[in-house]
């Protein structure tokens, strides 16, 4: 194997170990599906230094849960919340309560950070939806589209039906695929209310929509309840949990990303939850899909009151 080489990223240098390494095999790593371009650590580490710019504004203050991939997809994965001692000084950390104590999550506030995590072979960055100032208040609601099959028709119908309820809610929202088979709508909220207010909103946003299309979505939360239909999935909008950040890498064959994209695209045929990866995400971010749509944030009272006004 090759010796580590030291790369510069700002004022930093972060060492890069093993950057020839498989983590993404072309036979798809033990993970169920055959294919998928071959792709090693250096590939990982190179994307994410260049989409850094576009994928910083959504990770700065904001704890992390990091999934990590040390000897690729055929590997064991650890899902990382407590920052390990070894992680240099310069990285920022969050201490947060948990229920019995407290837990020290990473927060990746620069590129350097960024590099160093991908040298960890972490592959894909859970995101909290708040931030470290405010940390019981989230400033983002995320409505979670799941697919009974791999069907990104159904996903792409029930996309539409969420965003034509938000409009008339008054709420502004943002696709992205998520790498995997479904689809996040993300609304920017103003950060006023805490996790269970919104997770409330959340949830009867999704009722109404199951009530108007009942033969196509459900909240069932078991499997065996859902009968074929989307899930309609509220429950990352609770405290500690988490959501995958936009323009992270997926550990499924191929290297797919979870990429914002705008509400036009979504009707493009070609779209589906794996149509970007760690060869062109960065095309489409510098397209700056969202433009501008994560500063519109809204206070979540009368979008309350226009849905109850809806529910009669």
């Amino acid at each position: 194997m090759g010796a580590a080489r030291t790369l510069r990223v700002g004022r930093r240098g972060v060492e890069i170990h093993r950057p020839e390494k498989v983590l993404f095999p072309a036979d798809g790593g033990g993970q169920g599906q055959g294919g998928g371009k071959e792709y090693t650590k250096g590939d990982l580490v190179a994307y994410y230094r260049a989409v850094a710019p576009f994928m910083l504004p959504h990770l700065r203050g904001r704890p992390l849960m990091l999934e990590r991939h040390p000897d690729g997809l055929g590997g064991p994965t650890f899902m990382q919340k407590n920052t390990p001692d070894h992680y240099p000084d310069w990285i920022e950390r969050v201490e947060v309560a948990k229920e019995g104590g407290t837990v020290v999550h990473t927060v990746c506030d620069d590129t350097a950070t960024l590099v160093y995590l991908a040298d960890q072979a972490c592959v894909t960055l859970h995101r909290w939806l708040s931030r470290t100032g405010r940390i019981d208040r989230p400033d983002r609601m995320v409505l979670d589209l799941d697919p009974a099959e791999d069907d990104f028709d159904q996903v792409r119908r029930a996309a539409h039906d969420v965003k034509e309820l938000l409009d008339e809610l008054g709420l502004p929202s943002a696709p992205m695929t998520t790498g995997s088979k479904g689809l996040h709508v993300v609304v920017p909220v103003n950060g006023h209310d805490d996790f269970d207010a919104v997770r409330d909103v959340a949830r009867e946003i999704a009722e109404e929509l199951v009530r108007a299309h009942p033969e196509r979505l459900t909240t069932a939360v078991r499997k065996k309840d859902r009968e074929g239909r989307l899930y309609l999935d509220i429950q990352r909008n609770a405290y500690a949990q988490t959501a995958v950040a936009p323009f992270t890498v997926r550990a499924r064959p191929g290297a797919p990303v979870a990429t914002p994209i705008t509400w036009e695209q979504l009707d493009d045929p070609t779209v589906d939850a794996r149509r970007w990866t760690i060869e062109d995400a960065v095309d489409q971010a510098r397209t700056d899909p969202w433009s501008g749509v994560m500063r519109r944030a809204r206070a979540l009272g009368p979008a309350r009151r226009r849905l109850r006004t809806l529910r009669g």
